[in-house]
């Protein structure tokens, strides 16, 4: 019998520390033998978290796939998204963790945030030497900085080396993936409004509308911008993250079915066991029997 589990396990960056640096460079090997078995257990961050494998070898879940680890794998994790690592603690590379507020919420900010961290389809890729030499140098600089924390504008340089980081590993991307999101335009920035929003309200079951008021534009604006920018109506958005999150909560936890219908805001169980098969293509209880196949 599986361990009644009513929650996915959430960690959370200096939570009771607000003061505190809401960044930090770890080193992998270390940080994964002390974290033991709770690492190899699906659980979640109120965090973003980067993590960098040095070699080749073992596996990475993220929700619902796993990974293989090739030599030099860039892992991407964002807020909420569930992961484990496997069983070996002798991984070798380095481990980011970072808070939302560490980022002040500029174009870049977004940017990075809404192309790198939500590539859900491919969270990893793997860079090359000569990237692993720029990006070494990045994290060179940001130890530095780290070490001697009582030095004027310390806090806003590991900001800038952080984001040049990334940007650095978003050439990467570009390379060998379909065009990002870009900031040039206000539909875009409307489109990253849009989803914050559905990241904040996916669970309170707010009409499209609802949301257009929200961004103070017309339903038929929202809706063209979302279609402009990614092709999909507002509602298929807010529909892809209701489902995502039903999916977490049906593979990782042993909630009852009607008790994450009413986490989602579904008033109706058997509605939600309707939608989540429209979406999915088969019941809740089906698909949480397949993990087990």
């Amino acid at each position: 019998m599986q361990n009644s589990k009513t929650k996915i396990e959430q960690y959370h960056l200096h939570k009771e520390h607000p003061r505190k640096l809401q960044f930090e460079l770890y080193d992998l090997n270390t940080y994964r033998k002390k974290s033991g078995d709770l690492a190899a257990v699906p659980h979640s961050h109120s965090y973003y978290q980067i993590i960098w494998f040095f070699n080749e070898g073992g596996t990475h879940a993220v929700d619902f796939k796993k990974y293989d680890v090739k030599k030099n794998t860039v892992l991407f994790v964002t807020k909420d998204q569930v992961h484990a690592f496997d069983e070996n603690e002798e991984v070798q590379g380095w481990l980011i963790h970072f808070n939302e507020s560490f980022f002040k919420h500029t174009d870049i900010d977004m940017f990075l945030k809404f192309n790198i961290f939500h590539m859900l389809e491919k969270p990893c890729y793997t860079i090359d030497e000569n990237s692993v030499t720029v990006a070494s140098t990045y994290i060179s600089l940001i130890q530095n900085e780290l070490q001697e924390r009582d030095r004027f504008g310390y806090e806003d340089i590991i900001r800038f080396l952080l984001k040049a980081f990334l940007i650095q590993l978003e050439r990467i991307h570009r390379s060998d993936a379909s065009k990002p999101i870009q900031l040039n335009s206000l539909y875009e920035r409307q489109f990253f409004e849009f989803k914050e929003l559905v990241e904040l309200h996916f669970k309170d079951g707010l009409s499209v509308g609802e949301y257009a008021n929200f961004m103070n534009v017309s339903p038929k604006t929202l809706s063209t911008l979302t279609n402009a920018i990614v092709g999909k109506s507002p509602s298929q958005i807010i529909a892809q993250r209701t489902i995502l999150e039903a999916k977490r909560l049906v593979r990782f936890t042993t909630l009852q079915i009607n008790e994450i219908a009413f986490r989602l805001g579904f008033e109706d169980a058997s509605y939600f066991v309707k939608y989540f098969k429209r979406h999915i293509g088969q019941s809740p209880k089906s698909y949480r029997q397949s993990r087990f196949t």
